[in-house]
């Protein structure tokens, strides 16, 4: 049951629950083990408790679709996932190697093991883009060796799948990420773009090669911005026994527009392996910042922002087309939420490509949610996405065509627009609660969402539903 306390000896769907490894702010890993696996596996299980963030309810989501799509040696192999219906968890194996984290003690490191490091680094990076994924979130913690020498990724809860749908993106308006290795672009919202990933690995490498993140470790958003126009300080200026061709590398990577950064993870591989092949520019000989009057000129030209400002929104209409339907958290269980559910499906027949986002907005008091047909659990958001789900079901709709939003608002409808405007809906469906004083005088969340929606609002009325739900035997007429 979600939420539920798990403790070792504890069996869910055939793991058999053992010790606990880490227990971090969002989730804990346990180890696992099942009689069909022959060798040591992990059960990441997120804690659940009422007022956690819902964006960790959300990356755990994300994390849930892309783990077991992903293959080869740079990824920890899956095997099982849970649902929040009845335990959300997530079973990988277990890597015997460690984390790039205890290598901090002993920066910076000699030039040579940089340049391996990276090359180790970009195959992985080289490896997942090829699976559609970037990962967004490249950082030492999150960087495992295998025993044979492989580097793995691990945590996906922040990644984006080019081929399913981005619940970060949709849910969020802030940039998610880890403050020193976000990339420009990635700062204002871009997270489709896989040169954000080489950025981050030009991060790492400067930090390895000097002991000195290039760009600090920012707590504000105006602080994350100030790599869009200042530049770090050359890596040589910190260490002179770095060869030119290494800071070339790692200023290429660390260049605010994407496009002067290699295009793909495998050249940076190969120019790591090649050193005497890298064609040295201004970049490899550098040995000062630029002054406080270039960067103060950068910052104010428009044309600094230009390219992260363009990925920006072509990330955005490149989510549409969108069909969005607002659910009372209050009758979605009633004859208004079937009524709704009819519409959605002879809108989908009519428009088989579109994507559809199933929402409920949560007030801020406890009350409101119809649970009757979730599930018992300390989290209101779980509890929402749990009942979102079973008001879909029988519309047999793929992971890919369907994502489902939890907000929390003082004001319904305009949560509903806020979500519409940032992610360019093309129509919403929503219903229409039934005549009552606290409605007429307060005006129906219908009529605002309709009166300042940016697309298509149809308003679905209730209808002269049976009592009970109709079955999936006897279709809707």
């Amino acid at each position: 049951m979600p939420g539920g306390l798990l403790e070792t000896g504890l069996q869910i769907d055939g793991f058999t629950i053992g010790d606990i490894v880490h227990r971090g702010g969002m989730a804990v890993l346990w180890r696992c083990k099942h009689q069909d696996i022959p060798f040591p596996l992990l059960m990441k299980v997120p804690k659940l408790a009422n007022g956690k963030d819902p964006a960790a309810i959300v990356s755990f989501e994300m994390e849930q679709m892309i783990l077991p799509r992903l293959s080869g040696l740079h990824v920890p192999k899956t095997f099982g996932v849970g649902d929040y219906t009845h335990q959300p968890y997530i079973v990988v194996e277990e890597i015997a190697g460690e984390t790039l984290l205890p290598k901090l003690k002993s920066l910076p490191l000699e030039p040579q093991e940089v340049a391996a490091l990276g090359i180790k680094l970009a195959c992985a990076l080289d490896s997942l883009h090829r699976q559609n994924v970037i990962h967004l979130d490249l950082k030492p913690s999150n960087i495992l060796f295998r025993p044979s020498g492989e580097a793995v990724l691990i945590d996906y809860g922040l990644s984006h799948h080019t081929k399913l749908p981005d619940l970060m993106a949709e849910q969020f308006r802030l940039p998610y990420g880890t403050a020193p290795y976000m990339a420009p672009e990635q700062v204002l919202g871009v997270r489709n773009y896989r040169r954000s990933d080489i950025f981050a690995l030009g991060v790492l490498m400067y930090f390895f090669s000097t002991a000195v993140r290039p760009f600090g470790d920012p707590i504000s958003l105006k602080g994350l911005k100030e790599r869009l126009w200042r530049d770090p300080i050359p890596p040589r200026r910190w260490r002179s026994d770095i060869p030119n061709w290494l800071q070339e590398v790692i200023l290429r990577c660390l260049e605010p527009d994407p496009e002067q950064r290699y295009p793909t993870a495998a050249q940076v591989a190969f120019d790591l392996n090649n050193p005497e092949q890298i064609k040295l520019t201004p970049r490899g000989q550098r040995q000062f910042q630029d002054s406080w009057f270039t960067a103060l000129r950068r910052k104010f030209n428009p044309d600094t922002y230009a390219p992260a400002r363009k990925l920006a929104s072509q990330s955005k209409f490149a989510a549409a087309p969108i069909i969005l339907v607002a659910l009372d958290p209050r009758t979605i269980n009633g004859p208004l939420g079937w009524a709704l559910r009819d519409k959605l499906q002879s809108t989908l027949a009519a428009t088989p490509q579109a994507r559809t986002v199933c929402m409920t907005v949560l007030s801020h008091h406890a009350g409101g949610l119809d649970l009757s047909l979730a599930v018992s659990t300390p989290n209101r958001h779980v509890a929402g996405i749990v009942a979102l789900k079973h008001w879909a079901g029988p519309l047999g709709l793929g992971k890919q065509a369907v994502s489902y939003h939890v907000p929390e608002a003082m004001n319904a409808a305009e949560a509903i627009l806020d979500y519409a405007r940032a992610n360019y809906v093309d129509h919403i469906i929503m219903g229409a609660r039934a005549e009552s004083t606290m409605r007429n005088l307060l005006g129906a969340v219908s009529a605002q969402v309709s009166a300042h929606a940016p697309c298509t609002v149809t308003v679905v009325r209730q209808r002269n539903w049976p009592a009970t739900e109709p079955s999936e035997t006897h279709p809707q007429e």
